[in-house]
């Protein structure tokens, strides 16, 4: 990295928010994100040679798993200069597994560059990742790539965005230049605003003048104004179309398309990248024109701030990108974390992908990182000064995607076991889509992820960042037993070696209670058993309750009563009652039908409409009972149904199959239910 790196400032110091630009560029994994990232910032001079995603060369994914899977898995930042001013380039992963990734570059950002391959169909994760920006209130640009392929046509490619992205309206998604290619490479553009030729374009095309006038019409069509002086057949100047252009943008009424093609040499020219960065630096918002409701953007205000992202130096320990809303951050000052002390900047950092530069400070609108602020999570709010840290929700975390896909882990060694839980709370803070679980029922430690590339790279950051080796045991549902008849048992536990003996027997019958937990009455009379060994037996007949009676898992919904008995004036105990209720439960079981449940629960599904017969087929293939269908939305439905959680273990992995990666559900624990004979033979046998 450090050999391509330009001796030129990558990005000057802000003084003001009019001078930063943040813009995310997203897209589905393979469009070219991390290659356009690399070209704008070689166009711009913050690289002197472009990397490749192939190599492992780029500034974006500098991460050993990002070169194996050749794919992102986390935000990067690569900030550059264009005419005086900052772009902070954030590019985002595209693979669905990492979409709290994505957001987190969407809560940072002004506008979005959104990236589509124009070799390929734009398919429904493209128009998924389209909605996440639209929610996110961003601007959004559109960016082909991948121009090189033999049958790309850039007509048909730009006539494919505007039936995809205009929403029933062609002419809200126009391109603004005409581009030449030439053996898949741009040469160069002419600007149909302003007729400035990028690069080393042929002789403008024979249809110039026709784009131009539907582009102008698109653009005089949202000013009434704009549209009068054109009627009249006035010349519209480029400075009025450019400033109408950028109204219509930030309003999200207008979306700009552009092509671009990666440099034909390391060192070489990459096509549509200066027509990006001006268009960029032009059009696009500043941070005090962010369209939600964070915090304005003031730089003499309190500070207002939220932690982006997370990541471990091996030099510095917590790095925490931060992005900041107002206020300007120093060293020295004190930043205020709800429910947590407060935490003092040392020294602030630019980053560049991985690299790391001093910075003086950090003003209303920038991205900085801080190091040592260990107490710190993704997704933190940061503060200083009142009225803000009134307030601990200023800043509320953006929605991360539900982790569903367990795996269940077991520490290598006794080394491993050691350091463990705490790197599992370091990998929490950085990265809030994992959810750790230690379960009651079966005693596993479960890691819950949002899919098999969020697994590999859970698995992967434990050992290369933290030195923790795991072992991968099957995951366990927790199942239940109960009694599905009633029984008696007769407990009978005595014992004399010697001394004091054990003496202790009860008699117990057992029936079905559905849902309703556990009783314990007690019907002995005459004294029979003890009033001071009645809490004796419950507690035996509890504890056997935990460990079950058939398949070794916990027996629920029973009631147990506690009808006879005998003790001993010497021999009797707590411990041997205790015995004696156990035993008892035990009996009662063989003469009763005992039966395993299973956890249910209710999902909901949603999808494409074209995917629903599949996926309600696939439900009824897992046991599921389908309670319904409704709209989920344009051209989406919402599937409900129950379905058992043993169903449920691989259905992230297998869902994203059947969808195409748009299908999203959740689940929520319903009940217990009886397991079908056959299935539960295999448990019991398993046992």
């Amino acid at each position: 990295m450090a050999d391509r790196t330009s001796s030129h400032p990558p990005a000057p110091a802000v003084r003001n928010s009019s001078d930063l630009r943040n813009v995310a560029l997203v897209g589905p994994s393979g469009a070219g994100k991390t290659t356009l990232t690399e070209s704008l910032a070689l166009a711009a001079g913050a690289l002197t040679r472009a990397g490749t995603v192939p190599d492992g060369s780029t500034v974006s994914d500098h991460e050993e798993i990002e070169h194996r899977q050749q794919r992102s898995v986390q935000l990067a930042v690569v900030p550059v200069a264009h005419r005086d001013t900052k772009i902070n380039l954030l590019d985002t992963p595209g693979y669905a597994d990492f979409a709290g990734e994505l957001r987190a570059g969407l809560r940072a950002a002004e506008a979005a560059l959104l990236v589509v391959s124009a070799a390929e169909p734009i398919g429904l994760p493209a128009l998924a990742l389209w909605r996440e920006c639209r929610a996110a209130l961003l601007p959004t640009a559109i960016v082909l790539t991948h121009l090189n392929a033999a049958h790309v046509r850039l007509d048909e490619a730009y006539a494919a965005c505007q039936d995809a992205f205009g929403d029933g309206h062609p002419d809200t998604v126009m391109p603004l230049h005409l581009a030449t290619l030439r053996d898949g490479h741009l040469l160069g553009s002419l600007d149909l605003l302003t007729g400035r030729r990028y690069g080393d374009p042929d002789e403008p095309p024979a249809d110039a003048d026709t784009a131009r006038a539907r582009l102008v019409e698109a653009i005089a069509g949202e000013d009434d104004t704009l549209l009068e002086r054109y009627l009249a057949g006035e010349e519209l100047d480029p400075a009025s179309l450019t400033a109408a252009l950028r109204r219509e943008f930030l309003q999200g009424a207008l979306h700009p398309v552009l092509a671009t093609t990666p440099p034909a040499s390391p060192t070489g020219r990459p096509g549509g990248a200066a027509e990006l960065l001006d268009l960029i630096t032009k059009i696009f918002p500043t941070p005090a024109e962010r369209q939600d409701d964070l915090p304005p953007c003031d730089p003499e205000a309190p500070v207002a701030a939220q932690v982006i992202h997370t990541s471990e130096d091996p030099y510095v320990g917590r790095l925490s990108l931060v992005r900041v809303f107002s206020g300007t951050v120093r060293p020295d000052t004190a930043l205020h974390l709800p429910g947590r002390p407060d935490e003092r900047v040392t020294a602030l950092t630019t980053p560049f992908g991985h690299q790391q530069r001093p910075a003086a400070a950090a003003t209303a609108g920038d991205l900085v990182c801080l190091a040592r602020l260990g107490a710190a999570r993704t997704g933190d709010p940061l503060c200083a000064g009142d009225p803000l840290c009134a307030d601990d929700r200023l800043i509320e975390p953006w929605a991360q995607p539900e982790a569903l896909l367990p795996i269940a882990v077991e520490a290598h060694s006794k080394a491993d076991e050691d350091r463990l839980a705490q790197s599992l709370a370091k990998l929490t803070a950085q990265d809030p889509a994992l959810r750790i679980e230690q379960n009651p029922d079966t005693h596993q430690l479960v890691l819950w992820c949002t899919g098999e590339a969020h697994q590999a790279v859970v698995l992967d950051r434990l050992t290369s960042r933290f030195g923790v080796h795991v072992d991968t045991v099957p995951y366990r549902v927790a199942l239940r037993e109960t009694f599905a008849t009633a029984g008696s048992g007769h407990g009978r536990h005595v014992k004399q070696s010697g001394g004091h003996g054990q003496f202790a027997i009860c008699d117990l019958t057992v029936e079905p209670l559905p849902g309703g937990g556990f009783e314990f009455v007690d019907k002995v009379v005459g004294g029979a058993v003890p009033r001071n060994f009645v809490p004796s037996v419950e507690k035996g007949v509890r504890a056997q309750l935990a460990h079950g009676v058939l398949a070794g898992y916990p027996l629920v919904d029973v009631r147990v009563t506690l009808t006879d008995g005998k003790a001993h004036s010497v021999d009797s105990s707590d411990a041997a009652f205790q015995t004696a209720g156990q035993l008892a439960l035990r009996e009662a079981a063989a003469h009763a039908s005992v039966r395993l449940l299973e956890p249910v629960d209710e999902v909901q599904v949603l999808l494409p409409d074209e995917y629903q017969g599949a996926v309600l087929t696939d439900l009824s293939a897992r046991r599921g009972h389908v309670l319904g269908t409704e709209p989920g939305g344009p051209g989406l439905s919402l599937v409900r149904a129950e379905v058992p959680e043993l169903e449920l273990t691989r259905y992230p992995v297998e869902l994203r199959s059947l969808s195409h990666g748009t299908g999203h559900f959740t689940r929520s624990y319903l009940r217990h239910a009886p397991m079908p004979p056959a299935l539960a033979a295999q448990y019991e046998h398993a046992s």
